[in-house]
């Protein structure tokens, strides 16, 4: 459970309440996910939230307990910045990141945010990011340049 926030939509008739409900989830080996979800309700919002980040699931290489290289990407207003550390260094990240990070099962790593801190941007921004780091590694696997 990363966030559950109150959310109105300002209609004709008054104001409209509903709950976003943030979830991640995964196996801590390396596979995970994020999901939003929104109802009148909470626990429903969680419910959708968890269905969604179950479908949206993602693969990544861990080196140890840390990631493979420094890798940075941009979503929106939030960049991030994310690099190996050695271990027993710990997890230095924001709540969110940090949150999303643990998931994939990633226990050393200097992270940081720069711009936005907006919750569902500074996850789109991190899986980005973790996706490119796979692509770079699958790449320089194919082509190994001496």
């Amino acid at each position: 459970m990363i966030e559950i926030r109150r959310v109105t939509k300002v209609t004709k008739g008054g104001k409209r309440l509903k709950f976003r409900a943030v979830i991640a989830c995964g196996n801590q080996k390396g596979e995970a996910g994020f999901g939003v979800g929104k109802a009148s309700e909470v626990p429903e919002a969680i419910r959708k939230a968890r269905e969604k980040a179950n479908r949206n699931r993602m693969r990544i290489s861990l080196k140890g307990t840390t990631i493979k290289s420094s890798v940075d990407a941009k979503y929106g207003a939030s960049y991030v910045i994310l690099k190996p550390a050695p271990k027993g260094h710990g997890l230095v990240a924001g709540k969110t990141m940090r949150a999303i990070l643990e998931v994939f099962g990633v226990r050393d790593a200097v992270c940081k945010v720069i711009g936005s801190t907006s919750t569902i941007n500074v996850l789109n921004a991190t899986c980005k990011a973790l996706k490119f780091m796979e692509l770079k590694e699958n790449k320089s696997v194919e082509n190994p340049q001496s």
